[in-house]
């Protein structure tokens, strides 16, 4: 797991804290650049982000990446839920990790994840609309990051969730409240890691996700 990194980062010392190749560095970069462009016109993120973007997007997201090695990058499929701008699934499939599902119901933020796989040809699909509108498929990771609670995150994703489903969500300081919420409704085993973003920021390693009912 990479070191929490509590100051705000450059390009140079991500590209020097993730130890990437120099090909998808400037990948990343192309991203990073198109998410400077766009957001001058639409709200991708929020604005307050973007003196910090090299820790608050792209460091955050590569933290998954920990727990994403030693797949078999030909065959495996991850779900990101609610991908807005892409994070954390466009800078991961940026590495290499496998084949990435967008999924966004908003058309300005999937033309824009549009433009960074045409520039970067990172291997990643974009689905525009609802993930409950989605013909269910086989994945094999569910990642997300600011989207919904975690009872929330497992019911809208209830259709893809299978018995080696593991799942990764980047949560806030809401993360415990929001496990015991979770519990009411489903069964589940988890691993809680301190986020190297934010001090009390959380990530979460979900899995055997089985639901005790109805879920409101």
């Amino acid at each position: 797991m990479p070191d929490i990194m509590p100051d705000i980062l450059t390009e140079k010392t991500f590209a020097q804290k993730t130890s990437v190749s120099r090909e998808t560095m400037a990948n990343i970069r192309i991203y990073a650049n198109l998410l400077t462009k766009w957001q001058k016109k639409i709200n991708l993120v929020s604005q307050s982000t973007m003196p910090d973007l090299w820790s608050r997007h792209f460091y955050d997201s590569f933290q998954l990446k920990a727990h994403l090695n030693g797949l078999n990058v030909e065959k495996t499929k991850i779900l990101d839920i609610g991908s807005g701008a892409g994070f954390p699934g466009l800078l991961l499939s940026m590495l290499g990790l496998g084949e990435f599902h967008m999924v966004e119901s908003n058309n300005k933020k999937c033309a824009f994840m549009r433009q960074v796989i045409r520039e970067t040809n990172c291997n990643a699909v974009i689905h525009n609309e609802r993930i409950e509108n989605i013909r269910p498929f086989h994945v094999d990771y569910i990642i997300s990051r600011a989207c919904a609670p975690l009872n929330k995150l497992f019911d809208l994703s209830r259709n893809f969730i299978h018995e080696d489903t593991i799942c990764l969500f980047l949560k806030g300081q809401t993360a415990e409240k929001e496990i015991a919420e979770a519990q009411r409704y489903w069964t589940f085993e988890v691993e809680k890691f301190t986020s190297v973003t934010q001090d009390r920021g959380m990530l979460l390693k979900v899995s055997h996700i089985k639901a005790l009912g109805h879920v409101d």
